[in-house]
């Protein structure tokens, strides 16, 4: 028997729409709980591990986005950089 309810499923019909950060790992956090448990079926494990290795990718380039961000922002060659960061002080 398997419960569904406890891994969003919010993915499902909108394709084009990408969770945030928070939302895909959570997501991720509730799918392992739910493989771990093992009592998913073979197909369903399946599923999940395609799903997981999605939320996995989606995550990873938000972090990749983000360290370029950063990366960006503290580089001592861009004035625009140190100018924008020191607005924000």
């Amino acid at each position: 028997m398997t419960d569904e309810s406890q891994t969003p499923s919010d993915h499902e019909g909108s394709e084009n729409e990408q969770p945030d950060f928070e939302h895909a790992l959570t997501e991720l956090e509730a799918l392992v709980a739910q493989l771990e448990k093992g009592e998913l079926t073979l197909d369903e494990s399946l599923q999940q591990f395609k799903r997981g290795v999605e939320l996995t990718r989606r995550c990873q380039k938000i972090l990749n986005d983000a360290q370029q961000v950063v990366e960006k922002l503290s580089n001592p060659q861009d004035e625009s950089s140190a100018t924008s960061l020191e607005q924000t002080d």
